[in-house]
């Protein structure tokens, strides 16, 4: 239960609208109704949080009954301290790979340590006079997707300082799957830090005790961690998002295709960055045989530069395989990747070197270019997929979907 005191509050960040469209596997209407994300369970964690001087990872996303979890503390008395934000920014309006800078919250004077600038994790003295660090993230369950990487890395700098962290789970929307190619070592980097597939089956909260368990921080340290767990949640079930997580994940059906449409990243394919509806549609200038048509423009806070601005694009438009083909085959879908690759792979630059490191491997690209289908390309993940599924297993907070 949220107790308020008297303190005059203050909007702090509006949401952002997002058009959700969850049909079909849900596992009951009454079950997708009565899920609670970790934030809105107060009476769990505002008595761990008396007293203490807490600094917050936290962006757009972190709503408490549609009030800011900033909002929400501070008018409940807490000390909230400073705010660190992630890829996007606070607000959740900068661009994917944006450079964001330090600076203050105009509303509430609070200080905003961006880890998406010029540093990645925290430093000694950004938590300095920290008594416990609160995150609180929605995230998409997609391994490239870099707030996984920064919960990694402020778990690694709270362990080295010995500052408890205090994590408020939220359900994974793309969590009744595990798929893809587990990440090797050798293509380690911000969209990709640990062995895992890309799409991994996990809320943040499973994924931080699997870095604590597996210790994958820095010399083997271990973060002081608590789990507020999410209420009436399954991995077998379905959640809409209340809020985009980011500007270019505008609604479901972008989120359901993301894992698999993210690899175009990687190539001359556009994603239909600088539209209105990115991650649904893919195309190029050349691709002749493409029948949906876009242009992408210069967008603030989605896409100041996107992939071929300006320049009409032909291509085809995946909405609705979101609503059928993807919902209801809950896997990565590479179809759609050697389709585009059998039209322009005479030109011989379809792939930048960027694609092995969303793939997390060099054998994807090198499969699709040696002709492997799709069957022998998915039979090549199995193993992979089954060693980390019994990994997996040691860390579930929730049902399962098998």
């Amino acid at each position: 239960m949220i107790k308020w005191n008297k303190m005059v509050f203050l909007p702090l960040v509006m949401s952002i609208g997002f058009q959700a469209s969850c049909t079909s596997r849900v596992q009951n209407d009454a079950d997708a109704a009565g899920i609670i994300p970790g934030a809105e369970r107060t009476e769990e964690y505002f008595s761990v949080l008396q007293g203490k001087t807490l600094a917050l990872v936290t962006n757009h996303t972190s709503l408490v009954a549609g009030v800011h979890l900033v909002d929400t503390l501070r008018n409940s008395g807490f000390a909230v301290a400073k705010i660190f934000s992630p890829e996007h920014g606070f607000r959740g309006d900068a661009g994917a790979g944006e450079k964001i800078s330090s600076g203050f919250d105009p509303v509430t004077g609070l200080p905003v340590i961006s880890l998406y600038g010029s540093k990645r994790k925290p430093s000694a003295s950004d938590l300095e006079g920290t008594d416990l660090l609160v995150f609180d993230l929605q995230d998409v369950g997609v391994r490239f997707y870099t707030y996984v990487s920064t919960l990694s890395y402020v778990m690694e700098a709270c362990a080295e300082l010995s500052i408890p962290v205090l994590l408020l789970d939220r359900p994974n929307p793309n969590g009744d799957f595990v798929d893809g190619p587990v990440l090797e070592k050798a293509f380690s980097s911000f969209v990709g830090l640990h062995p895992v597939p890309v799409v991994h089956g996990m809320t943040l909260g499973e994924y931080a005790l699997m870095i604590n368990g597996e210790e994958w921080l820095k010399d083997r340290v271990k973060a002081g961690l608590t789990i507020v767990k999410v209420g009436n949640y399954e991995h077998s079930g379905r959640y809409c998002l209340p809020v985009k997580p980011s500007p270019n994940l505008p609604n479901m059906a972008s989120v359901y295709l993301y894992p698999s449409l993210c690899f175009f990243e990687g190539t001359i394919i556009s994603v239909g960055r600088g539209t209105e509806t990115p991650f649904q549609i893919i195309g190029h200038p050349d691709y002749m045989p493409g029948v949906y048509v876009f242009t992408p423009r210069s967008i603030p806070g989605g896409a100041l530069t996107p992939k071929y601005q300006d320049t009409t694009c032909y291509g085809i438009n995946l909405i609705s395989f979101s609503e059928g083909i993807v919902q209801k085959e809950r896997r990565i879908h590479l179809s759609w990747l050697f389709q585009m690759y059998s039209y322009f792979k005479a030109s011989g630059d379809f792939f930048t070197s960027y694609f092995d490191y969303l793939a997390g491997t060099a054998d994807l690209r090198n499969q699709i270019i040696s002709g492997r289908t799709g069957d022998e390309i998915r039979a090549s993940w199995q193993e992979g997929l089954e060693k980390f599924k019994k990994i997996r297993r040691k860390y579930l907070l929730y049902p399962d979907f098998e």
